[in-house]
């Protein structure tokens, strides 16, 4: 097995940025259940940045991704100003290495660190909850409100599915999903019907971050949007795409060690009373309620299915994606209603 020096890679990514700068460590800082890498570095004058490697996708993506979301971090408003890390510029242009060998193809950027308030408590009461949802709805108005000013983007919910399906067809998706291959197309081909039947193309969309776990994220003492990391999954889309984990987030259960993606969290009370919280603040439209259901389907398909391997360690990524092929995807339809929120609030 090849063996990767990721710290020589930081390291190299550090000379090409200056090579005038002095490291003094390199502290790897990494959350341990994904593929990805985050490095603490630390130069000999005491100054510190953080370094993100990563290595699967397309590099044009990263590139697009962390562009979009350095203007972002510069642009949203008051009092969320701070909420984003702000990557390092070099001239004019974002700082993006790429070392590219036979090997590996891998990429890295730079951000400033960022300042951590509260985390969540692991099992959220009702009022904090209600707090949460209006928080998440002013996060959102305000990442609506610099949608224009922010880089173009190229991916789509359509074009991810639609590269699902491409994979499937190369002797190397047909090896991976060789047992799975007509759940995938089915559900795939299910997502894209509904898509366009909802027409969810037609809604603005805006910055969405996705994977909002209590460990990716900090609150003021009054539950207020305070900082957010780990941009594994940013993109561009409708606000929809976020409300799942918030979903897990004020779960009955709580935040747990040992986890499963089930759909369970979407159809609970205490859901429901974020979303009405949330609703006050920013009103949701039927067509995005009765999305809910599809949003959870793209996620099992893109970053389960698709991505499971690169995003999650091999004993996370198997169980998790084992799941998704044997209960939560042939059951989706069956057990998500829409309509108990829809009356909820008032739709």
């Amino acid at each position: 097995m090849i063996q990767i020096d990721f710290n020589s890679i930081v390291r190299e990514a550090v000379e090409s940025y200056d090579d005038s700068k002095n490291i003094s460590s390199i502290m790897d800082i990494s959350a341990k259940v994904s593929t990805n890498h985050v490095y603490r570095i630390k130069f000999q004058d005491d100054n510190i940045i953080i370094a993100k490697l990563s290595y699967f996708g397309k590099f044009e993506h990263f590139v697009e991704d962390h562009s979009i979301i350095n203007a972002l971090a510069n642009n949203l408003p008051n009092p969320y100003e701070n909420v984003l890390a702000r990557s390092l510029i070099k001239g004019t242009s974002l700082f993006v290495h790429r070392h590219k060998t036979e090997f590996i193809d891998a990429w890295v950027v730079f951000y400033k660190p960022m300042k951590v308030e509260k985390k969540l408590p692991k099992r959220l009461n009702e009022k904090q909850i209600k707090k949460l949802g209006k928080s998440v709805a002013r996060f959102h108005k305000a990442c609506y409100s610099v949608k224009n000013t922010l880089p173009e983007y190229s991916k789509t919910l359509s074009s991810d599915i639609y590269h699902l399906l491409e994979i499937m067809k190369t002797s190397e998706g047909q090896h991976e999903y060789r047992m799975r291959q007509e759940l995938i197309k089915s559900q795939s081909w299910t997502f894209l019907e509904n898509l366009e039947q909802l027409g969810m193309n037609t809604l603005n969309p805006i910055p969405v971050f996705v994977d909002w776990n209590i460990g990716n994220f900090s609150v003021t003492s009054d539950f207020e949007i305070y900082s957010r990391w780990d941009y594994d999954w940013f993109r561009v889309s409708t606000r929809m795409m976020d409300f799942y984990f918030f979903s897990r987030v004020v779960s009955d259960v709580g935040d747990q060690t040992v986890f499963s993606y089930d759909i369970d969290r979407l159809l609970e009370d205490r859901f429901i009373l974020f979303l009405k919280a949330y609703h006050e603040e920013s009103p949701l439209k039927e067509k995005e309620i009765r999305f809910l259901k599809e949003a959870y389907r793209f996620f099992l398909l893109n970053y389960v299915v698709k991505y499971g391997r690169y995003f999650f360690h091999e004993i996370f990524a198997t169980r998790l994606q084992q799941e998704a092929y044997d209960v939560h995807l042939p059951t989706i339809d069956e057990k998500f209603d829409p309509e108990p929120i829809l009356k909820a609030l008032n739709i």
